[in-house]
């Protein structure tokens, strides 16, 4: 079956109609329209999967992606324009651009943290760029999944766009075919696989991926407040969010307030009585929840750390002080359990942050702009915010992606449409001239030549 679909995206990309900008339009109009017809439906899914609050459904999942679509098909003219480029005087005459195309057939594979928007964010770039697509959504979400492929089905012929559901056989399946551009997000783990099939073909990958993403806070924090933001952006989604707060840095001085504004905020969003909230979501998959359950073992827990096995509830948890060397410490938490961490001197920092690879997330909550300044240029990382967490990738302009083991690309908005993009340049000769410096035989002299410098 991938085989024959594969084929027919290579047929249809043949005929040259996903290159009119006006067939895009047309289609990522449809898309907009079905996913505002089927919004509670989506939302219903998101639900039956890991009991995602509708809030978060709508802002975070179906909103979202209804924003990069208004986005896109308000833009993809702009975009899809030829961009002028001063000519080379070495060319004169001539007329030079960049001119945006598609790759052709793209495989997006999605995953079960942000079912939706993670399958659809990126697949409204590979259309707006012009590329056909097939898609795979995680079959961890399997709700999700059905409401994606049924949407998919409505709006597309398949050989335009198709969802391919199933396992990690049918993945395999998959990335064995030669793509022209490969979108995944998921662990750093399934990414290595992924951009090693994609190597076979040198087929370019967009991979993003997560890390373990540091949360520092200086003494001229606004406590209260950081720990507010610090709340959110930690346990909306249960923690399962790629640029969730891995770990807290606090200084020493200013930890016991934190501490004490986290358990009241936690408490204020989600009630004394967590596990009834309707505003909490629940962990993913049987398998997460259990490694998550395997990381509380022997730890301090300073709030939280009760679980209820019958629907995967892991509460919101404080952990304190952990060893660096403990499970909760070796990688990527990924759910609602938040460990805390002292330092007294600055110095101390990199000794936690370096330990780790390039984070997909960084974020620096201190009044101190010369602190501020130092910790952001001194570390790589994806992308990050200063007093404030996750809201970076809310903006359309910033493009969204990790580096190093984090990931590799950034997209959202415009950035998509270019990732799935190849820009090609195009240089066009006057022929009323012809400069004969370049011609043989060279009768120009050498002194010359390198005073010119570009003869091409």
């Amino acid at each position: 079956m991938v085989k024959q679909l594969v084929a027919a995206q290579n047929d249809f990309f043949a005929t040259q109609k996903t290159k009119d900008v006006s067939f895009r339009k047309q289609y990522l109009k449809k898309l907009q329209q079905e996913i505002i017809d089927q919004e509670d439906a989506i939302c219903d899914a998101l639900y039956a999967d890991f009991k995602k609050p509708k809030f978060e459904s709508l802002a975070t999942e179906t909103q979202f992606a209804l924003s990069e679509l208004k986005h896109a098909i308000k833009n993809v003219e702009s975009w899809s324009e030829p961009e002028r480029v001063s000519a080379s005087w070495s060319n004169f005459p001539s007329k030079e651009w960049i001119q945006p195309e598609p790759y052709g057939k793209v495989l997006i594979i999605s995953p079960w943290n942000y079912p939706f928007m993670l399958a659809i964010s990126p697949l409204i770039g590979a259309l707006a760029a012009g590329n056909t697509a097939i898609l795979k959504p995680s079959e961890f979400s399997t709700n999700t999944s059905k409401i994606i492929s049924r949407i998919i089905r409505k709006v597309f012929p398949p050989e335009y766009v198709t969802v391919v559901e199933g396992g990690v056989e049918v993945s395999q399946q998959l990335l064995a075919e030669k793509w022209e551009y490969i979108f995944f997000t998921g662990s750093t783990k399934v990414g290595k696989i992924v951009y090693k099939s994609a190597a076979e073909h040198l087929t370019p990958v967009t991979l993003e991926l997560s890390g373990k993403n540091p949360c520092i806070v200086d003494e001229t924090a606004s406590i209260k407040l950081a720990a507010k933001r610090i709340a959110w952006g930690k346990f909306i989604n249960a923690g399962q969010t790629c640029i969730a707060p891995d770990y807290i840095l606090v200084h020493k001085n200013v930890k016991d307030a934190l501490v004490k504004h986290l358990k009241q905020h936690i408490m204020d969003f989600y009630g004394e009585n967590m596990e009834t909230s309707n505003d909490f979501a629940r962990i993913a998959t049987d398998k997460h929840y259990e490694e998550l359950k395997a990381m509380l073992e022997g730890q301090p827990v300073l709030f939280g750390g009760t679980f209820a096995d019958k629907d995967r509830y892991i509460a919101p948890t404080l952990v304190d002080e952990p060893q660096l060397d403990s499970t909760i410490m070796e990688g990527e938490i990924f759910g609602p359990i938040l460990p805390i961490i002292s330092y007294t001197e600055e110095s101390e920092l990199d000794t936690y942050i370096t330990k780790y690879p390039k984070s997909l997330a960084f974020y620096v909550f201190s009044e101190n702009k010369k602190f501020q300044k130092r910790l952001m240029y001194s570390y790589s990382f994806g992308g990050g915010a200063i007093n404030d967490t996750v809201v970076h990738i809310s903006n359309k302009d910033l493009p969204f992606g990790g580096v190093g083991a984090s990931g590799i690309g950034g997209y959202h908005g415009k950035h998509t449409f270019e990732l799935f993009s190849h820009h090609k340049s195009v240089a066009k000769r006057g022929t009323w001239v012809d400069v004969p410096l370049r011609y043989a035989p060279y009768s120009i002299s050498m002194d010359l030549v390198k005073k010119i410098k570009h003869l091409f």
